[in-house]
């Protein structure tokens, strides 16, 4: 064997630190739109005279939300559509990158 060739270990490792993008997607975005739906509810349910004047500036990105019930369930569903898209394209530029390196040392 040469010092070129990739050994057993590296490649089998290298095949082991992949990431799955799917459900790095799926996990990430039920975490922010959870994130979303409950800080919404949670400042609902505290009340107060002005309900969430800094969590309401979200309505400027994501069309439709209020801190309402009905707005934390459109924050739900905005929450998961970015915080899937975020994870997805975390994992899938990691593995794209892990590619490289792996190509690199072959």
């Amino acid at each position: 064997m040469t010092e070129n060739e990739p050994t057993l270990e590296k490649i089998i490792m290298t095949r082991l630190t992949r990431l799955n993008a799917l459900v790095s997607g799926l996990v990430t975005g039920v975490i922010l739109g959870s994130i979303i739906f409950i800080a919404t509810n949670w400042l609902l349910l505290k009340g107060g005279e002005p309900i969430g004047p800094h969590l309401a500036l979200l309505g400027q990105f994501f069309l439709g939300y209020t801190v309402s019930f009905w707005g934390s369930l459109i924050g739900l569903l905005y929450g998961f559509v970015t915080g899937f898209i975020l994870g997805y394209a975390v994992a899938f530029l990691y593995n794209f990158f892990l590619k490289l390196r792996h190509n690199q040392r072959v």
